[in-house]
């Protein structure tokens, strides 16, 4: 039976174990998974904010990235560093590409520029319109263009 003290964490004899076996179950799950392991007790919560935890939520690649980013991505920890990540960075000089994380996955997002990309049949009027959205960081969007009819 377990003590009071035990009882008080929430988590019983699992909160005995080193944090560092604890960090690494929980760098094999995943962030969403992390962040509420947080929530069972302070063991979990030390766990789940080290560097080895969020290390492994990263993506391989996160420092190349974090190279490319237009201005600097400042961060103290991991966990900060994959959460600001989340947010979206300019990367390629700002005006091709954003990089971003989806934050309970970690999964890698690139938003690229539509003008960067070569879209058929792109300026041609009857088909596509580049519009501007003031709240969107590139200045022309391609609209949604009419049914294409091909007369099969």
């Amino acid at each position: 039976m377990a003590g009071r003290g035990e009882e008080s964490e929430g988590c019983g004899h699992i909160g005995r174990l080193p944090e560092d076996c604890i960090s690494h179950v929980l760098s094999l799950t995943t962030p969403r998974d992390s962040c509420r392991a947080a929530l069972v007790s302070a063991a979990f919560r030390s766990a789940a904010s080290s560097d080895a935890v969020w290390e492994r939520f990263l993506p391989s690649d996160y420092q190349p990235i974090l190279s490319r980013a237009v201005e600097p991505v400042e961060y103290s920890s991991k966990r900060e560093l994959y959460f600001r990540l989340c947010d979206s960075i300019l990367v390629d000089g700002g005006r091709l590409q954003c990089f971003q994380l989806e934050r309970s996955t970690g999964g890698k997002c690139y938003m690229i520029c539509p003008r960067s990309m070569r879209i058929i049949w792109g300026d041609e009027p009857r088909y596509w319109s580049w519009i501007s959205l003031p709240e969107s960081r590139y200045v022309h969007h391609p609209s949604t263009f009419e049914e294409i009819s091909f007369g099969f």
